[in-house]
């Protein structure tokens, strides 16, 4: 599974970073995804609660 982020339609609502802040964070200034932090149930979760969508998962 990966997870990819769109920074341009992407409402910085900070969803992803208080659900699954092991896997959503920022880093030095750069968004950062780290898909191997947390139950692959979780991250679908998260991603799911999106609100702009900008977090989509890849099979």
């Amino acid at each position: 599974m990966e997870v990819t982020y769109d920074a341009n339609i992407c409402s910085h609502a900070g969803e992803c970073v208080k659900g699954s802040p092991t896997v959503f964070k920022v880093e030095d200034g750069q968004f950062v995804i780290d898909t191997s932090a947390a139950p692959e149930a979780e991250i679908r979760e998260t991603v799911s609660k999106c609100p702009s969508g900008a977090l989509q998962i890849q099979e």
